[in-house]
């Protein structure tokens, strides 16, 4: 399972035109992507697994800027400072949220939902740019969905971080699982930053509509029909799950495994699908079902809260690696920002 899903991935960057003998060279909008043999090299691994707006809030598109560097340096986490081997709480904890880039269905307006389909060539370059945006983000753990589209988004944002540390799959399946995938250096262990996929941040299951074109469905049985299906708060679709019963077990997963870790101090990226971050975020944000239901999370657009003093403060999306209005927030991702510019230099 492990091998197909990678090759899936690499099946669809071959396919879109990504990687060569030579590397990747790859230009969109007003950015350019550049990985090099001798540079950053993308290694995806796969676990198996069971234009946003609303009436008070309203997210814009902003162009990642042109100029992107990287460092192979050591920078400590503001966050993730030890003493005594024990990590060091900070005032700032990043987290931040992000929602696949395109996936092939969503380019084919075909109900998605927990069906396993990999990113178009937008989605990519949806996937890298969000990367660019955070570049300068401490990120200590990632968490997925087991659905290919957002971990390949998590990965390739990763390839744009400047501090360049690999993801890395974490395989808790079964103890061989874990046996085998044991990393044996130090050194190695501290250049990587470990990623964990569950089915909790999975997409809601949308039952008998997975696979149906979203107009015929309409057409078929009535516009208002559909629209209660897909944005009422507790009306399944035929044989799925609304998305009351997505929150259930999303925000459980983020209550019981991705809460703590920011409590302990780590800076935390979630990479997950429509609606399980609308029922996080209406979780941080302590929206009503009401508020929840029209909220839109572009695909690709990374999110980013603060948490500090046990509550989440919402920032907006960082615009990239030469703008400095998100820094300006807090005074640990600017210190944190300083020393990656700092090592340049």
């Amino acid at each position: 399972m492990v091998a197909i899903a990678f090759h899936q991935t690499i099946g669809t960057l071959h396919s879109q035109g990504y990687l060569n003998n030579s590397g990747f060279h790859h230009e969109f909008r007003n950015a350019s992507v550049k990985l090099i043999p001798k540079g950053y090299k993308v290694n995806v691994g796969l676990s198996k697994g069971g234009s946003g707006t609303s009436n008070k809030r309203r997210f814009s598109v902003i162009q990642a800027s042109t100029a992107h560097t990287s460092v192979s340096g050591s920078v400590t986490s503001p966050s993730s400072n030890s003493t005594n081997g024990s990590p060091k709480k900070s005032n700032e904890i990043a987290l931040i949220l992000i929602r696949h880039g395109e996936s092939l269905w969503n380019e084919k307006n075909l109900f998605t939902g927990c069906v396993d389909v990999p990113l178009t060539r937008k989605g990519v370059e949806e996937a890298l740019e969000a990367g660019m945006r955070i570049s300068n983000i401490p990120i200590d753990m990632i968490y997925t969905s087991a659905l290919i589209r957002a971990q390949m988004t998590a990965m390739l944002a990763m390839t744009q971080h400047r501090r360049k540390k690999v993801p890395i799959i974490m395989h808790n399946e079964s103890e061989q699982a874990k046996s085998w995938s044991q990393i044996y250096s130090e050194d190695t262990k501290k250049q990587s930053i470990p990623v964990i996929a569950s089915w909790q941040l999975n997409e809601r299951m949308y039952g008998e509509l997975q696979g149906l074109n979203k107009q015929e469905t309409a057409d078929r049985y009535g516009k208002e029909q559909v629209h209660e299906w897909r944005r009422s708060y507790d009306i399944p679709p035929p044989n799925g799950e609304s998305l009351e019963m997505c929150a259930q077990r999303a925000v459980a997963y983020f209550r019981e495994h991705i809460e703590p870790q920011l409590l302990s101090g780590k800076n935390v990226m979630i990479a997950a699908h429509g609606n399980s971050l609308r029922s996080i975020i209406m979780y941080l944000d302590k929206l009503t079902s009401q508020e929840v239901i029209s909220l839109e999370l572009s695909t690709g657009i990374p999110m980013l809260y603060i948490f500090k003093e046990g509550k989440f403060m919402r920032r907006g999306s960082p615009t990239g690696p030469t703008e400095a209005g998100v820094y300006a927030y807090t005074k640990s991702l600017a210190q944190y920002r300083q020393k990656l510019d700092d090592m340049l230099h």
